[in-house]
């Protein structure tokens, strides 16, 4: 008997399907938040004997459980754990563990794309076109992928996992992949998936007038508190506010923290793991810890939320050559215009400042973190020009 411990996203679901396929019912797939997982490992090893082996997918296990997963290999038993975050990284250094953040083809790994590989190596199941679709798709959502490519089915595929419950997706999936060529959405899902799409652009616009802007080390980060589509969420908002570092998705109720972020330079892995959790560059979670909670939520609670840029302007736009006009909370009127060494000038309330910067995007990032500022409407604007 298999039994595998697996994450409760799509990918590490999508281990549980591709473990169906091929185990049918001889595996025993328990879906998992990081949080539980080493209390059901621990728990499995306890009671485990030689003739049931053990697999953990998309999650890594703590330092206790590593100790006692190589102690019930020791032992006869057997155990594969196969991870794509590069916080798993060093349990390659048991013969157990297969940790990939990187295909050989340049490619981030996804768990479900490595454990498909993995499960074809070992015979225990056969290459097929729908399948491979599938988990195709999965990666491509998982390492966000699909953006780039604009593979709008792979995000879809997402949309569609959080309208069941894991075992109603499982189990649709897994007779979809059973008894269809290849990879499509029938008539029902295609409905739902329209229904579902115009929820969740109504929810982003609201909450992108609830993200408020924090200093946490040495990064400024936008915290929005969230419960849905927090991948959705955290890439348009990334854009919206792209001068932020990062976005914290905040869940009070469960105590976690899900970080986003659009930014090649920026690891949000690594600021997940100051809180006891870990993930992608891009994409990670982490426990909403007491320190947490007091940089991401009390410094937040009595300050305001960002205000967007004004839209529609006919004449204060960005990166315009007579000026664009910023202002904030406290009324001050920030004044971004080129010079004639083509860099970027600042005026504070008419007031020229000395320093200048290279790009016009370079100008708006500082402002923006410096002082909160947003882009004016054009009536202040024009009466900004009046008086220069």
């Amino acid at each position: 008997m298999y039994h595998l411990f697996t994450h409760n996203d799509l990918d590490g679901v999508g281990c549980g399907i591709v473990a169906k396929l091929a185990f049918g019912e001889d595996v025993q797939v328990s879906y998992n938040s990081i949080g539980r997982l080493n209390y059901q490992v621990e728990a499995f090893l306890e009671q485990a004997d030689k003739e049931q082996r053990l697999l953990v997918t998309d999650l890594s296990v703590n330092e206790e459980n590593e100790q006692r997963i190589s102690q019930f290999v020791a032992n006869g038993g057997s155990a594969t754990l196969i991870d794509h975050h590069k916080t798993a990284l060093h349990l390659n250094a048991h013969p157990w563990a297969n940790v990939t953040v990187e295909r050989e083809d340049g490619k981030l790994a996804s768990a479900t794309s490595l454990f498909y590989e993995y499960a074809v190596q070992q015979n225990w199941l056969s290459r097929s076109q729908n399948v491979e679709e599938f988990v195709e798709l999965v990666r491509q959502y998982d390492t966000w992928e699909w953006e780039a490519n604009q593979n709008l089915t792979a995000k879809r595929l997402n949309d569609l996992f959080f309208m069941f419950s894991i075992e109603e997706f499982e189990g649709k999936i897994t007779n979809k992949l059973a008894n269809a060529d290849s990879f499509d959405f029938d008539e029902v899902e295609e409905t739902l998936l329209k229904v579902e799409e115009s929820r969740v652009d109504r929810y982003i616009k609201r909450k992108k007038r609830e993200v408020y802007q924090v200093a946490v080390g040495p990064h400024v980060a936008g915290v929005v508190h969230a419960e849905s589509y927090h991948s959705e969420l955290g890439n348009e908002l990334s854009k919206e506010y792209n001068h932020l570092d990062y976005i914290a998705i905040a869940m009070v109720g469960s105590k976690r923290l899900s970080l986003r972020t659009i930014h090649d330079d920026i690891d949000v892995s690594s600021v997940a793991g100051k809180y006891e959790g870990g993930g992608h560059q891009k994409a990670a979670g982490c426990n909403l810890t007491e320190q947490a909670f007091k940089q991401f939520i009390e410094q937040t609670f009595y300050s305001e939320p960002i205000k967007r840029d004004a839209h529609n302007n006919q004449i204060n736009l960005k990166e315009s050559q007579t000026g664009s006009l910023y202002t904030t909370k406290d009324k001050q009127l920030l004044f971004l215009k080129p010079n004639e060494q083509n860099e970027w000038g600042l005026e504070i309330n008419h007031k020229q400042q000395s320093q200048t910067f290279t790009t016009f995007q370079e100008a708006e990032r500082y402002i923006k973190r410096r002082f909160g500022a947003w882009l004016a409407y054009d009536e202040p604007y024009e009466e900004y020009i009046k008086k220069a």
